[in-house]
This record gives C-alpha cells, structure tokens and sequence, in this order.
C-alpha cells in the first residue's frame, strides 16, 4: 500500500491553485484528496487550502472511532469543507465568489471509497485498462450524457471549463459517492482537470503502467502535461493498493 502526489503551477499560470493531502505509512486507514481552486488572484489558492484542511482534519477525526461509517464520514466531511469554504466567501472580500471542486479515496481492507464534487477526476487502472470511476460535474458532461457532443468533442468544447457544481457554491453541497472493490496491485488516480485536459485516459494508462517504476508515476504524468504546454495548474496523487 503505497500512495504519491505532486502539485505543479504548470506552464502558464503564475499561481498554484491546486492543493492535496495524502495519509502517511502510519495511517490504519489510508487516504487522499486533491481539489482545484477557483476564485479571483488569490481565492483559488485560500478556497482549495481551506477545504483539502478541512476534509483531512474531519475525515482523519471520524476514522480514529473505532466502527464508524466511512461513507457517513466522507459526506460529513465534504459537507464541513463547504461550510467553510462558504463562510471564508461571505466574511472576506478578497474571497467572494470562490470556490473549488473535490475528489477523495479511501482504502478500507475490502473496498475503495471514492467522492468528488466538480470536474477532478478518480480513475481505477489496472489489468483491465483505465476506467473513470468519477463523473464530472460540468456543462460538458451533460452535454455528452445527452448525445449532443462526443467525448472526443468535449475536450476541446468552449465551455470545458465550466462545471456545475463546486465546493463553495451553495449552502448545501451535493456529492457523488462510489464504492469499488480493492484489488490488490491496482492503482487509483486522483487528478485535476488540469491534467485530464491535456492528457488522455489512455496516455494515463501507458504511462503508469509502462512508463516505469510505480512511485515516479505522478511526476511522469506531470512532465507530460508539461510537455503539452500545461495551461493549467496540474495535481496528481497515486495510490497503489
């Protein structure tokens, strides 16, 4: 059981506003979260950092309870991330209207608990190739679902950018939560768009599964996006069950 994250400003922006945190060898019960800020010059930056605290703080609390609920847990802690991400909005100008998306995992002995709200994605890889286990929540993704574009299409759509729901945004958040089975030797990837948008699902595979060694998976998939001009700040984390 290991786990993996980095973060990069990428090529364009001259500000990171993406951020992550991944449990240490210690943790009974591993987990990770990216999410993917957004808001004016700095409150991308504060939005992000509040809610990857937050969820940490919250789910690392519940889990130290012998018997709790992880799925009870992981919408508890979305939920919390909100509220403070909200609250920080409403009580400092500099942060009005931000917000941010969230993707998380859980390893428990038997299952993975995967929960995102926005466009930053969980994907399963293994001997079977690469699945999305996450849905976006975007215009585009709508789109798609309703047969009006393809997902070829969607990658380069004007409205890519634009996604439906977010941390931040309302009073009340609406999460989407999915359960696998752990199989050993997989790997679970959390990524933002800002990876996903230029790097394909199946470039993602080659490179995790034969691109070398499994720990220097994330920094291999960041020089990629690298390569490809990176307009976009580029987070990644890899857990290998």
């Amino acid at each position: 059981m290991n786990l993996w994250g980095v973060s990069d400003v990428g090529a364009v922006r001259t500000q990171n506003q993406d951020a992550y945190y991944l449990t240490g060898p210690e943790a009974k019960v591993p987990f990770a979260v990216v999410c993917d800020g957004m808001g004016g010059a700095k409150a991308g930056n504060v939005a992000s950092t509040v809610a990857v605290e937050s969820f940490a703080a919250t789910l690392s609390e519940g889990l130290a309870i012998s018997g709790a609920s992880v799925e009870h847990l992981l919408f508890q802690a979305v939920d919390r991330a909100n509220e403070l991400v909200r609250y920080r909005s409403e009580v400092d100008r500099d942060c009005q209207g931000m917000g941010t998306t969230l993707v998380a995992a859980v390893v428990e002995p038997e299952l993975v608990r995967l929960i995102n709200v926005g466009d930053s994605r969980g994907y399963r890889i293994g001997p079977d190739g690469i699945v999305q286990v996450t849905r976006d929540h975007s215009v585009v993704e709508d789109l798609v679902e309703r047969g009006e574009i393809t997902h070829e299409q969607a990658r380069s759509h004007p409205k890519k950018n634009l996604i439906t729901r977010a941390l931040g945004a309302e009073e009340n958040v609406q999460a989407d939560l999915y359960t696998l089975e752990r199989r050993e030797g997989e790997l679970i990837l959390l990524c933002s768009d800002g990876l996903s948008n230029v790097v394909t699902d199946q470039e993602m595979l080659f490179e995790l599964i034969h691109g070398g060694p499994a720990q220097k998976g994330c920094q291999r998939l960041l020089d990629l996006a690298l390569s490809r001009g990176a307009p976009d700040n580029v987070t990644a984390v890899l857990i290998q069950l």
